[in-house]
């Protein structure tokens, strides 16, 4: 038997849950205006070439304020399509693409044209506050999966959808003090979003800089010298027994030096090539398939006895007193290794070339002394505790403002108004 929800007293049942008496559920299309955009021919350059006007997509919606656009159109696309400026502080909705799309939204920082996947919801501010929408349909965007249905694939929701979304109808003032608290949130997760950028470029720049010789850390002054990876680098294989039985956690690669993650464990039974290698803290990986695209990392602790399959190839150093591993890792991420490993890769196009370790090794690099390698290692290794440390503040900020978003926006903490 299913049991009855208990409604706090102050408070009444409404479909989206449990709201103050004095709130209201209502439908957006009770609140505004509800337009969509359209998509100039691509095939006509008047329309896009040197094109001046933000044109927003799906792909631009980021839940927050829209300041710029990837593409824009000409002032030709404005006159002889039936596309339309929207003002500032609209609220747009994307309508296609699937569960992973459908819901984003952006509220309009500037003048803009949009596309047809797009919802474009414009209000009354003498009744509603735009910022006040923004943050109610980001607090439901599940609800858009009780809306969506489409033949397709990926399922879509429609401008009557949107229409009919449900919105809670609340005092303006009540309106802004919940979005200017909910914004203070937003500044302070805006600034470590700019301070992170600012640290990883540093780090990029430190990279580039010492694992070069362009900058030198004080203290080091012995002349770099050149090695062939064939004499810093040795291949290990530490294939596992198989059982069909035994749950394998596996690893991949990312791209672009984007270090390792975890994939979807296994069971033996699950996994046609019956092939797997563990991997050590301390190896480094290549993988045969995507080298051409960064894909290169190495094993962090965390991944220690996970298992690789044979696309990748796990080497160490050959003589730790020549060449620090970390190091190693480090110059992977320069522009020089990606090119070594294309040189290195065969194949009649970028997504299907496969990488030839021998021809490799045949390659080399010029590298400083074991110590000047290690030094560089742990300045670069600062600086990444750092960029996490501000990842994992940031983490917790938006943490906090999702709770908050949650507890304001359904009335469960009022605001003194």
């Amino acid at each position: 038997m299913k049991s009855e929800q208990i409604i706090p007293f102050g408070y009444k049942s409404t479909s989206v849950g449990p709201i103050p008496i004095d709130w209201q559920l209502i439908k957006i299309k009770d609140i505004g205006v509800i337009s969509s955009g359209t998509t100039p021919l691509r095939s006509e350059k008047k329309f896009h070439q040197n094109g001046t006007i933000p044109w927003v997509k799906t792909t631009d919606l980021n839940n927050s304020v829209i300041i710029k656009t990837e593409e824009k159109i000409t002032d030709v696309a404005l006159k002889e399509t039936s596309l339309r400026i929207f003002p500032k502080d609209t609220v747009l909705v994307a309508m296609y693409g699937g569960f992973n799309q459908i819901g984003r939204t952006g509220i309009l920082g500037i003048e803009a044209t949009i596309n047809q996947a797009l919802s474009a919801i414009t209000v009354d501010i003498g009744f509603v506050f735009p910022k006040f929408l923004l943050y109610w349909f980001n607090l439901k965007v599940g609800l858009w999966k009780n809306f969506a249905g489409s033949s397709r694939k990926d399922p879509n929701i429609t401008s009557k959808d949107v229409a009919d979304f449900p919105f809670i109808k609340i005092s303006l003032k009540e309106q802004i003090a919940i979005s200017n608290c909910l914004f203070q949130w937003e500044r302070a997760i805006a600034k470590f979003d700019t301070l992170i950028s600012f640290k990883e470029l540093r780090k990029k720049w430190l990279i580039q800089q010492l694992l070069t010789g362009r900058k030198r850390i004080p203290g080091f002054y012995a002349e770099w010298k050149k090695h062939s990876f064939e004499s810093l680098l040795t291949m290990v294989k530490r294939t596992s027994e198989w059982d069909d039985k035994e749950l394998y956690n596996l690893i991949s690669v990312r791209r672009r030096s984007g270090g390792i993650f975890p994939r979807e464990s296994l069971w033996g039974h699950q996994i046609l090539v019956k092939e797997l290698r563990d991997v050590k803290e301390g190896d480094f990986l290549f993988s045969k398939m995507q080298i051409v695209h960064g894909a290169s990392a190495l094993v962090t602790k965390e991944y220690e006895g996970y298992k690789i399959s044979g696309s990748y190839i796990a080497v160490i150093s050959k003589d730790p007193s020549i060449l620090n591993i970390e190091y190693f890792n480090l110059c992977s991420q320069l522009p020089f290794f990606y090119h070594q490993t294309f040189f290195s890769s065969y194949g009649v196009h970028i997504e299907k070339m496969t990488f030839d370790f021998e021809s490799f090794l045949t390659l080399g690099i010029i590298i400083p002394p074991i110590e000047e390698q290690k030094a560089i290692a742990v300045v670069i290794k600062k600086a990444e505790k750092e960029i996490n440390l501000l990842k994992n503040k940031l983490e917790k900020l938006k943490e906090q403002k999702k709770g908050l978003m949650q507890v304001l926006l359904t009335g469960k903490i009022r605001l003194n108004t």
